[in-house]
């Protein structure tokens, strides 16, 4: 099993910067391959932030457009969002997600993201 643990989320202006971190723990977690976020908008699809695989590949969401960039420190079983230049329209919960190898997905409790002036 792997446990996934944001923080970091909060309010924020527009054209301001947030930081989200997610740990990892358990006894799965040799067994991950990706580590990245989603994040889901209210009455809208659960949808992909950003996401880095154990080799190192990325991937991020078509409205990322660059604002967003994402860090994986395997040593530490962490990954970190650093999100510039939000929009109203980032206000989401972000969840951290994990998928193993063996394609089993694992989800953290969600952190809220609110983008307002």
């Amino acid at each position: 099993q792997v446990q996934l643990v944001e923080s970091g989320g909060g309010l924020a202006q527009p054209g301001g910067s947030l930081v989200l971190s997610c740990a990892a723990s358990g006894s799965a977690l040799r067994s991950l391959d990706a580590l990245g976020w989603y994040r889901e908008a209210p009455g809208k699809q659960r949808e992909l932030v950003a996401h880095k695989l154990t080799g190192g590949s990325l991937r991020y969401g078509d409205f990322v457009n660059g604002r967003f960039t994402i860090v994986r420190d395997n040593a530490k079983n962490m990954v970190f969002l650093q999100m510039n230049s939000l929009e109203p329209e980032d206000t989401a919960i972000y969840y951290c997600y994990a998928q193993s190898v063996g394609g089993k997905n694992y989800w953290g409790q969600g952190t809220q993201v609110t983008v307002s002036s």
